[in-house]
């Protein structure tokens, strides 16, 4: 019976596809890919030539139906994307659960992965994990899903456009307090570029230099009380000190702000936000957030 090969390739270098994916891509009918135009490079350099059909984000269910047709007249087909294992923040999942639907065996042919990749050099503990992928692009929906993920103990992994990088960090630094990260540009390829640092010394590089290329980086975990702080904005101790300190009618929000963050090391940016909800009596300026 006719089978559905799911395909890791290569995430950079052409030379890191295993012989049982060359061997699988030479043997089926058909070959489904995220961008054929992108899949025909790798293809033809491994003297590939079965049949070539599209199947991306956009056309995945219409795309799952002509997969099924070609498994019902007996032709074997296997699926890629672009780089690395297809279904980890790329196309997959609907096909997959599509053809198995229809009664039909899916095959995984494992490989490639950025994200095992920089997790193996990223020298944070990984024994679990989080996979994050890509964060909001707006910003308020950023700094919300940063939220829910600062207490969050396992190393985090996460992809990042080049031209996004800089502001991400910038909310995760605000947000989670100065941690180790480890920054991959390029992994496996010729301009390959890793960054281990704190999240405040790796903004100040790229500050200094244009970023370009496929991003993805490892960020450590909350571990301390420290952390719970930070993520959460504030304590009632927190809370308490500031509103003593703003009682003072010499005190600005600004000065007060600036003292405790030097004091308590926490982002100031955080004690300001709730400096001023205390000037405003905002009504849950008393109580700690969970």
């Amino acid at each position: 019976m006719s089978k559905l090969y799911v395909v890791a390739t290569p995430i950079g270098n052409l030379k890191d596809i295993t012989l049982r994916a060359i061997e699988t891509l030479k043997a089926v009918h058909v070959i489904a890919a995220e961008d054929t135009r992108h899949s025909l490079k790798l293809l033809n350099y491994f003297e590939i030539s079965a049949k070539l059909i599209s199947c991306h984000e956009h056309n995945e269910e219409k795309a799952a139906q002509a997969i099924i047709s070609s498994l019902q007249n007996d032709d074997d087909v296997a699926f890629v994307t672009d780089a690395g294992t297809p279904g980890l923040s790329d196309p997959g999942a609907r096909l997959v659960k599509a053809v198995r639907k229809a009664g039909f065996t899916v095959t995984p042919i494992p490989g490639p992965s950025s994200i095992a990749a920089a997790l193996s050099v990223a020298g944070i503990s990984a024994d679990r994990f989080h996979f994050e992928g890509f964060l909001p692009a707006k910003r308020p929906e950023r700094l919300s899903r940063l939220q829910l993920l600062a207490l969050v103990p396992e190393a985090m992994v996460f992809f990042e456009a080049p031209h996004r990088i800089q502001d991400s960090l910038a909310d995760i630094l605000n947000v989670f307090g100065d941690r180790p990260v480890s920054f991959m540009r390029e992994l496996t390829k010729m301009h390959e570029e890793i960054i281990c640092s704190s999240l405040s010394q790796l903004l100040e590089t790229l500050s200094k230099n244009g970023i370009k290329g496929e991003i993805v980086f490892v960020l450590a975990g909350a571990t301390t009380r420290h952390d719970a702080c930070i993520s959460n904005g504030y304590n009632d101790a927190l809370a308490d000190i500031l509103t003593l300190a703003l009682s003072e009618k010499k005190t600005s929000v600004k000065s007060a702000s600036e003292l405790l963050a030097r004091i308590s090391g926490l982002p100031k940016g955080k004690i300001y936000e709730l400096a001023l909800k205390i000037t405003k009596k905002d009504e849950d300026t008393d109580q700690c957030v969970e």
